[in-house]
């Protein structure tokens, strides 16, 4: 049976949906990090990515939802799907998505081409299977399984996540800890958690913008959204408030901000100088170089009394010469 989501349920379904369609509009070099990593590709991070956004009513026209689906240099499709909580249809969502893209999409008039499907769980639940399977009944034609390979994001480590190039999902590594600080606030998770976001997060974070996986500005990003999953799942916690933890959270965060963006000021900072430099450098180059041109001008001249005589022996054009000794 298809699980309904109404009320605060339907609301942080939601929210998950947004952030990780946040996620997938990071830079195309994150972007193909992260689809090679799922899917077992090796596209260069300079690829192309073309986004094909399509919204669904659901069946009560209450909400819209979007598929995420991703062509990397005009060929190959890839559609992701982050679950936040159990649904026992997702793969037919996927299929339902799948098919609407193959059918809108289609070159060949009798073939449908189907995107390479992945499910991403963001939650710990027991007896998640390794793929979501349809069988697609086609009578005497026969039958076919259609296959969705799942990804299990919390059985992971950060580090893991970072040498599959996948950074961009790191912000959702917090949820490692949420079961057990819901269930208690002790001084021993809450350290957990400090050291889960600032340290091993963060850390994953600068090492892969120093190694160019992804950019500065999806950098502060992923800082972004980490700070707004801390706030929805642990900030109003009363020991968190009291113990100054989420204090220490938005100091550390905005900390790394800051930064970059001083960073971010330095370089440009350095750019126009240079560029300021190199300007005024032309300009008395130019000036000078007039300034020798035209007194050489009046020399031969006064000299020879003929404008394009000097001209030609100069090899300058008549007006410049003509200019130089009219002043």
């Amino acid at each position: 049976m298809k699980k309904e989501f109404t009320g605060d349920s339907d609301r942080i379904v939601h929210i998950y949906d947004r952030m990780f369609k946040k996620i997938l509009t990071l830079s195309a070099r994150a972007v193909i990090g992260l689809i090679n990593g799922l899917f077992g590709t090796e596209y260069p991070p300079d690829s192309t990515i073309t986004y094909n956004w399509t919204e669904h009513h659901d069946e009560h026209l209450k909400k819209t939802l979007a598929d995420t689906i991703v062509t990397v240099n005009f060929s190959h499709s890839y559609h992701m799907e982050a679950q936040m909580y159990k649904d026992e249809e997702i793969e037919f969502r996927v299929f339902d998505y799948s098919y609407g893209h193959a059918l809108k999409s289609r070159n060949d008039a009798d073939i449908l081409h189907f995107p390479e499907p992945r499910i991403i769980y963001l939650y710990n639940h027991k007896n998640i299977s390794d793929t979501k399977e349809i069988l697609l009944d086609f009578g005497t034609q026969g039958t076919f399984t259609y296959c969705v390979p799942v990804f299990k994001l919390l059985e992971y480590t950060t580090e893991e996540l970072s040498s599959k190039n996948m950074v961009i999902l790191i912000p959702f590594m917090i949820l490692k800890l949420r079961d057990s600080i819901k269930k208690k606030r002790t001084p021993e998770n809450m350290k957990a958690l400090r050291t889960l976001i600032l340290d091993d997060i963060i850390n994953i974070i600068n090492e892969n913008q120093a190694l160019g996986n992804i950019t500065s500005a999806d950098a502060n990003k992923l800082r972004s959204l980490i700070q707004k999953l801390y706030n929805h799942l642990y900030s109003h916690y009363e020991e968190f408030i009291e113990g100054g933890l989420n204090d220490m959270m938005e100091e550390g965060l905005i900390l790394e901000a800051d930064i970059l963006e001083a960073e971010l000021t330095e370089k440009i900072t350095k750019r126009v100088t240079q560029q300021v430099t190199e300007q005024v450098t032309q300009q008395v180059t130019q000036q000078v170089t007039r300034e020798i041109k035209e007194g050489m001008i009046c020399k031969l001249y006064a000299k020879l009394k003929d404008a394009k005589q000097v001209a030609e022996l100069l090899e300058l054009p008549l007006d410049m010469v003509q200019k130089a000794v009219e002043q």
